[in-house]
């Protein structure tokens, strides 16, 4: 009788972007918000989570600062990063597998750029998704009323109902999420995406207002508030 060995759990962290939009002078993981960097925050939070197994970091071919952003980070690091997220993501499903993992294994991909991540917002997607057929990511419902644009003026009104807004992490099958990503043909903007295309349907798990990605310049100074007020 052939012994059922449980899931691991991985957290993959894609870092090889560029967060030209951010207008920090630089790549904005490596930007530092209330004494250490973005990925720093983002990494002490992923490293609190005692049901992941590691932690893999995905950066550009190039990078030879990660080291210097990231102090006592005792992860993994892939320099195999892409053109894209979907790129970048894909080759650290790869080296997971390289490394040992599975594909029944849980990956849980999450932002480097959203440092105001809790432990327990992690904790309360692994708690959902496990017992879950699909996988899902945490989210939120949008509350605003939703316009489309048009040359700098309102398009349309959107309707809004059922309108939710992703986050990460976003966790998912290694060997599913794999799969996905690269027979995606369309474009695909998070793991979600590719996920949907197979015609599957992730679920929902409510997130957090304060696990936003830092994506322009405002962002740093709203992140430093909380960063620097949080208990």
């Amino acid at each position: 009788m052939t012994k059922h060995i449980p899931p691991d759990l991985y957290a993959v962290v894609p870092c090889a972007g560029v967060g030209q939009r951010a207008g920090a002078g630089g790549p904005k993981q490596y930007a530092p918000v209330a004494g250490r960097s973005l990925v720093a925050h983002t990494l002490d939070a992923l490293g609190q989570v005692a049901r992941l197994k590691a932690v893999l970091v995905v950066l550009s071919p190039g990078d030879t600062t990660f080291e210097t952003h990231a102090p006592g980070f005792a992860g993994w690091v892939s320099r195999g990063g892409g053109a894209t997220r979907a790129d970048t993501v894909t080759q650290g499903l790869r080296d997971l597998l390289a490394r040992g993992a599975r594909a029944d294994d849980w990956v849980l991909v999450h932002d480097a750029a959203r440092c105001l991540v809790r432990p327990e917002w992690i904790d309360a997607l692994i708690d959902a998704c496990l017992p879950d057929d699909v996988g899902g990511l945490l989210a939120l419902p949008v509350p605003d009323t939703l316009k489309r644009e048009g040359d700098g003026r309102v398009g349309e009104t959107v309707d809004r109902a059922g309108m939710w807004q992703a986050q990460t992490p976003q966790m998912f099958r290694l060997g599913l999420l794999l799969s996905a990503l690269e027979g995606a043909t369309g474009h695909i903007t998070d793991e979600a995406s590719a996920i949907e295309a197979t015609g599957r349907r992730p679920l929902l798990v409510p997130g957090s207002l304060e696990n936003f990605k830092i994506t322009w310049p405002a962002d740093f100074a709203l992140a430093e508030r909380l960063l620097r007020t949080r208990p």
